[in-house]
């Protein structure tokens, strides 16, 4: 499923990502996509969608983030660029949130792919221009 919009509209691609999720059962969501294309920045909205109630932030230097929400449990949103081994993942609660059940979302899953369940969303976000991106999405 490909999903076009304009960084203005990020909302309403949320919005419709959300509803992918919740009608696939799928829980974790890995995201690819070069530096500076809107990983984080699309998982926020995301979350705002699932109903994150808590502060959202970019867990580059935590490794991983939990929210809370009223309704989703918790939600975990995981960047991994700063691993440097598979071994750092798990030291930081990585396949806990993983195996949770609960909505997890990884930026740079490269890092540590092993960890990875038999089954999750594989997303990539492509940059169409300055303004507009696509995120390509299917199950793995």
């Amino acid at each position: 499923m490909t999903i076009t919009y304009a960084l203005n509209e990020i909302e309403k691609a949320a919005a419709s990502f959300a509803g992918y999720l919740e009608e696939s059962g799928m829980k974790v969501v890995i995201f690819n996509a070069p530096m500076g294309a809107g990983k984080t920045t699309f998982i926020t909205q995301v979350c705002k969608v699932l109903g994150v109630t808590s502060v959202l932030s970019s867990p580059t230097y935590a490794i991983i983030n939990e929210y809370a929400t009223a309704a989703n449990g918790p939600v975990y949103h995981m960047d991994w660029y700063r691993l440097e081994d598979e071994h750092e993942a798990i030291d930081a609660g990585v396949e806990d949130a993983l195996y949770s059940g609960n909505y997890c979302f990884v930026e740079w899953p490269v890092k540590a792919e092993g960890l990875l369940p038999a089954h999750y969303i594989n997303a990539h976000i492509h940059i169409v221009s300055e303004t507009e991106r696509r995120i390509e999405f299917n199950l793995s």
